[in-house]
């Protein structure tokens, strides 16, 4: 514990990561206050000095995790025309969701004000989930130009149904996380017949 009027390098970050680790040890449900900054090692007066209230806390932790994934977004673009789009989409969709991301949507549908909060950055859709679909839009866009995604795939619609198709594969609680297989098959299983073979450039069904 840090004693009182000692002060902490670099506070926001420090407390912005005890939150993660306190959601992802006991969840949405046990993130106060109080276990944010014991969890960091301070005195509970340090996050109230930075932020507003608890829920201004909580919307920049969001926001900040946010731009986490807008800093990936060129990364996942620049994928476009290597390795495969299975295969690449596969790693961005686990890299999202085998993170502290998944408890971060569940804080953001658990809390009505922090949603609320939210809204006036993300006028739509559920905070972060609706950033990542933006990502992974631009990833097929750019593929559907190179030519590895049919010239009338509605990438629009695919977009959403893959993220929406790993949330649910890593949120189902009577489950282990999904391998990189599983992760895989439904990301085929999404494409189907959007993909081309990069053989013969022709649509394939998804399953090879």
């Amino acid at each position: 514990m840090t004693p009182t009027g000692v002060a902490i390098r670099e506070v926001r970050p420090q407390l912005f990561d005890a939150a993660e680790r306190v959601l992802l040890r006991a969840g949405p449900q046990a993130l106060t206050s109080r276990a944010v900054t014991t969890e960091a090692g301070c005195a509970k007066g340090v996050l109230h000095r930075h932020f507003a209230d608890f829920d201004t806390f909580l919307a920049e932790l969001v926001a900040d995790r946010i731009a986490r994934i807008d800093a990936r977004a060129d990364a996942l673009v620049g994928t476009a025309g290597s390795g495969t789009v299975i295969g690449n989409l596969t790693g961005a969709l686990t890299d999202l969701f085998g993170s502290v991301a998944l408890r971060i949507v569940g804080l953001v549908i658990s809390r009505d004000d922090l949603r609320a909060r939210l809204r006036r950055t993300t006028p739509t859709g559920v905070p972060l989930l609706a950033e990542a679909t933006d990502t992974v839009a631009r990833y097929l866009h750019a593929e559907r130009r190179m030519g590895r995604l049919a010239a009338d795939a509605e990438v629009d619609l695919l977009a959403p149904t893959l993220v929406g198709a790993a949330h649910l594969l890593f949120a189902d609680p009577d489950r282990s996380a999904p391998d990189a297989a599983a992760v895989a098959r439904t990301v085929g299983t999404v494409l189907g017949g959007a993909l081309h073979t990069p053989s013969t450039g022709t649509a394939h069904d998804g399953r090879a």
